[in-house]
């Protein structure tokens, strides 16, 4: 019999209220609703964020979290709430912006993906990927029968082991990228192999999802899931003949140096949500179009960072949050229940772990991989993350997937992602491998026939050439090894998404997947060097730091561990503006090179860039400089003028050194009372008798000069060091020792310069010459030297935290 009661349904949302005192309640409007959840949403997940930090755990951890903990699962159980916050009729403006916002993100992922790198995959990392793709699809597809007997009764059996399969298989590439760069392995043999792999199957799994889609048709003919898979091939092939040769004559239009016209950005947008409709409308989803065009665009020039520039942020600062939220409403615990349910979720997570760690493991084994690192390996290859909420989502949407299926294999890809970080750490430790003992940590050395190893750092390209000029200038002659050196460019990893944009510095050859520059300035890093290159018995090996600067010291000093360098020369935080004073560039990197003068197992130089031999390489034979040492005594200043030494071997270079002494008359006066205890007779002794060594070379060599200079206070010892501001470069110890140091005036703005060193840079001191602080490697820093350091921390961390 048929029911005569009719069911009333309530009004659509409006899109703005009229406001609280003419009696409309915000929360009964779309706008202000939407705004509510999406700070709420917001609020939580960062906290959420911060919380886990200490765990380092992926930021995509929070998110799933927090839109479990939003849904029914927690305080969805408050029905009040739920329906206050999230009712019913608001989920479609929710999942529209969601999806919006996916939309955008896989448009910049794929903006970030460079096909034709796929090639440099070795096979190595094709066989582990494939082997991580193959076993957990196979399992994939029997943990679905189990399912399909008990939870999972009713539902298509041909899309279901499809998506179960593609679940299972997956590896997160952009997540496994940013646990990689948290643990420091980046640059490891394991890191690079496992992210060579997890591009392959990141590919692997949308080719797969595709395919899933195309058979979860909703009951119709077979051929209709032909047609849809025809047409998407063809929309594709579509998009490849007609998308490249437009965007390279756009691409041609926005030329380096000058912003991007805004029309072009503007219709790139447009074309995005256009090829959106096109494949949504076909039946394959619209993030597919989205997808696809990000990786048409073309990688070089300013045109494809000044898209994600402008739409970046915004996408994975607000919007995307809300697609984890929209699954974490759609995932209630609660229908897991009894010890079926409990089991089925054992097994599934068992099979997923299993399947991606035996089948990474065993064909890391037969490819000759050591079993940690294969273990490694496979724990890594096992992490989760958006494209694994993207395929069920998907199912559930398609009716593939029901509430408890969804909530098992949501709580699957939580835990094999939340395990990853701690069992790395646990088995494969490479930073703590012992100390490495090498006999060179500092240029002063008995045997200088020795190869010269130097760690040179720069954050921008604004140093670069200064830097080659110095390289240029420390060749030297007659070492039987040559110049080594090691460029290093300081990468700060962000909480950005597309700054693993970075990842692929890591490698020499590139990532698979993954564009080579993001931008000009890697180019012109490559180009310098590659000059300077061709010198004579001169090495030069770029590598890269990827780290916060809160640790890019760890990097930077385990870099010069394992590579056995003499010398880190690090960048001075401040650079010289037009009119010749210096105003900051980076304040972090006062942070960073005062841990590093810290903890560093070898010496260090900060370099105050002037300009040294101008904006270009100064070829060897152009090449004339006058280098200036002031020395006063002590550790730094004996290996500032070793290295000063080293520098006047070349034919351009003049070396004028300045002893300083203090005048008999006033010695037991007033200067007696400040003398530095730290200059023991012993240190007295060794000065001695290095410039004894050091004046047999003046004799024998027209390019050194020592001057003696008696002075008797601190103001004639600061007028003296003003007369010679006519040179190239300054050498100078950070921390002189002897009776006229106490004289000059300690407290200054940069501690880290050391008393002489902030001299040179004041802008009472009139000079254009780069000056070069250096530190001598001692096992333990002790007095004036590690006391500047710990006063320095204090306001240092302060600002850095504050920033």
């Amino acid at each position: 019999m048929a029911s005569n009661t009719t069911v009333k349904c309530p009004p659509p949302m409006k899109a703005t209220s009229n406001g609280v005192f003419q009696g409309d309640d915000p929360l009964h409007f779309a706008l202000p609703l939407v705004i509510i959840q999406i700070c709420l949403v917001v609020l939580l997940t960062r906290a959420l964020a911060y919380l886990l930090k200490p765990l380092r755990q992926p930021r995509v951890i929070a998110e799933i979290i927090g839109g479990i903990l939003l849904g029914p699962s927690a305080l969805g159980r408050n029905h009040k709430y739920l329906h206050a916050i999230f009712p019913p009729r608001s989920l479609t403006v929710l999942d529209t912006l969601a999806n919006l916002g996916l939309l955008f993100f896989l448009f910049l992922v794929g903006l970030e993906m460079d096909p034709k790198a796929l090639k440099r995959t070795g096979k190595k990392a094709l066989s582990i990927a494939l082997a991580g793709i193959t076993l957990p699809f196979i399992l994939g597809i029997g943990t679905s029968f189990a399912l399909r007997a008990t939870v999972s009764s009713g539902v298509s059996e041909g899309p279901f082991l499809v998506f179960m399969g593609v679940a299972l298989s997956i590896t997160a590439f952009p997540v496994l990228a940013r646990i990689l760069a948290e643990l420091k392995l980046l640059t490891t043999d394991v890191g690079r192999m496992a992210m060579s792999a997890a591009a392959v199957n990141d590919v692997a799994a949308w080719i797969l999802l595709a395919l899933a889609i195309a058979l979860s048709g909703t009951g119709h003919s077979p051929l209709v899931s032909l047609w849809v898979f025809l047409c998407g091939f063809g929309f594709i092939m579509l998009c490849v003949l007609i998308g490249p040769p437009i965007f390279k004559w756009v691409v041609r239009r926005c030329p380096d140096g000058e912003p991007v016209d805004e029309i072009y950005i503007c219709a790139t947008l447009a074309a995005v949500l256009a090829a959106g409709f096109v494949t949504d409308a076909i039946g394959i989803h619209a993030l597919f179009g989205a997808f696809v065009l990000g990786i048409l665009v073309p990688k070089e020039g300013p045109f494809a960072g000044a898209l994600v520039e402008k739409v970046e942020d915004l996408v994975s600062g607000l919007f995307l949050p809300l697609y984890f939220v929209s699954s974490g409403l759609k995932t209630n615990v609660a229908t897991i229940q009894g010890a079926q349910s409990w089991g089925l979720l054992v097994l599934v997570i068992f099979n997923a772990c299993f399947g991606k760690i035996v089948g990474t493991v065993g064909v890391s084994l037969c490819c000759k991989i050591p079993f940690k690192e294969a273990l490694t390996l496979g724990f890594l290859m096992n992490t989760k993350g958006l494209v694994e909420l993207i395929v069920l989502n998907i199912g559930r949407d398609r009716g593939v997937l029901n509430d408890q299926t969804f909530a098992i294999m949501v709580l699957m890809a939580l835990f094999t992602t939340f395990i990853t970080t701690p069992v790395v750490l646990a088995i494969y430790k490479p930073a703590r491998m012992a100390r490495s003992e090498y006999k060179h940590r500092t240029i002063q050395r008995k045997q200088t026939s020795t190869q010269l190893r130097l760690l040179t750092c720069f954050q921008s390209t604004r140093t670069i050439p200064t830097l080659i000029n110095l390289m240029e200038a420390s060749r030297g002659t007659g070492k039987r090894g040559g110049l080594q050196v090691y460029a290093m460019h300081l990468m700060e990893l962000s909480e950005r998404s597309s700054a693993i944009l970075m990842v692929h510095k890591a490698r020499k050859n590139g990532m698979p997947l993954w564009r080579k520059s993001r931008d000009s300035n890697s180019n012109q890093v490559v180009v310098a060097f590659e000059a300077l290159q061709h010198l004579d018995q001169v090495s030069i090996r770029p590598t890269t730091a990827i780290s916060p600067m809160s640790t890019m010291h760890e990097d930077i000093c385990t870099s010069a561990e394992t590579k056995r360098v003499a010398m880190i020369i690090l960048p001075f935080h401040k650079h010289q503006r037009i009119d010749g004073h210096l105003e900051t560039t980076r304040g972090e990197l006062r942070y960073v090179n005062r841990r590093v003068l810290e903890h560093a197992p070898c010496s260090v130089g900060i370099l105050v860039d002037r300009g040294l031999g101008g904006t270009s390489h100064v070829s060897a034979s152009n090449v004339d400089y006058t280098i200036t040492v002031f020395f006063f005594g002590g550790h730094d200043d004996r290996e500032a003028l070793s290295y000063g030494a080293l520098m006047a071997e070349h034919p351009g270079i003049s070396l004028n050194v300045v002893r300083f002494t203090v005048d008999p008359k006033v010695i037991g006066e007033n200067v007696h009372v400040d003398v530095n205890d730290q200059y023991s007779p012993e240190a007295r002794s060794d000065d001695v008798e290095f410039l004894a060594e050091f004046k047999k070379k003046v004799s024998s060599n027209d390019s050194l000069k020592l001057e003696e200079r008696v002075v008797s206070d601190g103001g004639e010892t600061i007028d003296v060091i003003r007369s010679y501001s006519r040179c190239n470069l300054f050498l100078v110890g950070r921390m002189p020792e002897g009776q006229l140091v106490a004289a000059l005036n300690k407290k200054s703005e940069c501690p880290e310069l050391g008393p002489v060193g902030n001299l040179l840079i004041s802008p009472e001191f009139s000079t254009t010459a780069s000056v070069l602080v250096v530190q001598q490697y001692r096992s333990q820093l002790t007095g004036d030297s590690l006391t500047s350091l710990k006063e320095e921390a204090d306001t240092t961390e302060g600002e850095y935290d504050s920033e």
